[in-house]
């Protein structure tokens, strides 16, 4: 590991122009991934400012009845809050879906949206890895790929983001907000990450130097009824090879509102809209959710070894929303 300095924030200003006047620097959270990544060799950094003392550890509501959530508010006290539980609990799954205790203990709200993928070539510094060094190419492509994406990927990049709490935030329209030198800002979850491309070392649309300070979550009454399923190759703690985030609401038998996002198959927690669409005002049962699934996976372009994922994400869906509509109050 790279020898680097360290300082601890005592405030959101003193961070990020502790940040600003060190290119080497990176804001160190619970540090989970990115300690880890220091240990490979991945992440050099010079210094790191450590942000997990910052007055940004509390879940609060907002006046259109949603919640803002503290960008240092950890894992575990996210999925143990009780508004969290009452009016988003599939994000409240997502987050025990996601790691072991101990690691929801450390890990933040604000590290988990930026962690990086955990595909093998990107962690081994002896592989070629476009992510980590623009140009070398991605070998994955054509060799370990099974449990890679199938959406939104190139010939550059075919990683996957390992986020489960993205995949929850993304499906009820998170709004992240930034600090910078300049200010404070705000992107949707949906735009933060960017399209892989031919730069997929780029992850982000967040300003040079920006830290995240929060997450809002806009009023959504149907999340009330929401849930989380996620598919991994051993019971237990494990990343995806699947997940779905789900709500949906229903009246008289047609599908009134849905909210669905994708986990374990693009470079950042995918929103279905395309399968929401197709569901709006649709029948509520197995024949259009599947219709709706099979809309949003035609864009699908699997690789040879994790094509199992299109039937997998299929028959995932059909079956939270048929849960979800038995369940559903008549």
């Amino acid at each position: 590991m790279k020898e680097f300095g360290y300082e601890r924030a005592i405030d959101v200003p003193g961070a990020v122009a502790l940040l600003g006047a060190d290119p080497e620097a990176r804001f160190l959270g619970g540090g989970t991934n990115l300690v880890d990544l220091m240990r490979a060799g991945v992440e050099r950094p010079g210094r790191l400012v450590d942000v997990r003392e910052l007055p940004l550890d509390r879940v609060e509501p907002t006046k259109d009845g949603g919640l803002r959530i503290g960008a240092t508010v950890t894992n575990s006290d996210l999925a143990a809050h009780p508004e969290v539980r009452r009016r988003y609990p599939a994000l409240a799954q997502a987050v025990l879906a996601g790691a072991s205790g101990q690691l929801r203990n450390m890990a933040t709200v604000g590290g988990n949206l930026l962690q990086r993928t955990r595909c093998g070539y990107f962690t081994d510094v002896s592989k070629p890895c476009n992510k980590r060094d623009p140009g070398s190419g991605c070998p994955a492509v054509a060799g370990e790929h099974h449990n890679h994406a199938i959406l939104g990927a190139s010939e550059a990049c075919v990683a996957v983001h390992p986020s489960d709490m993205g995949v929850a935030l993304t499906a009820f329209d998170a709004v992240v907000h930034f600090r910078t030198a300049d200010g404070e800002g705000e992107v949707a979850l949906d735009d933060l990450y960017r399209p892989v491309g031919d730069t997929p070392h780029l992850e982000t649309t967040l300003p040079a130097g920006a830290l995240i300070t929060g997450v809002a979550l806009p009023s959504a009454p149907l999340a009330a009824g929401s849930r989380y399923r996620k598919v991994r190759e051993r019971a237990s703690y494990a990343f995806a090879i699947g997940s779905v985030a789900a709500a949906l609401d229903v009246r008289d038998g047609v599908v009134r509102d849905v909210r669905l996002a994708f986990g374990a198959v693009a470079s950042r927690p995918w929103r279905a809209r395309t399968a929401e669409r197709a569901l709006i005002g649709s029948p509520a049962d197995g024949a259009a959710f599947t219709a709706a699934a099979d809309a949003e996976l035609a864009a699908a372009r699997p690789l040879p070894h994790n094509a199992y994922k299109v039937p997998l994400m299929r028959n995932l869906v059909v079956a939270l929303l048929t849960e979800l509509n038995e369940e559903a109050p008549r």
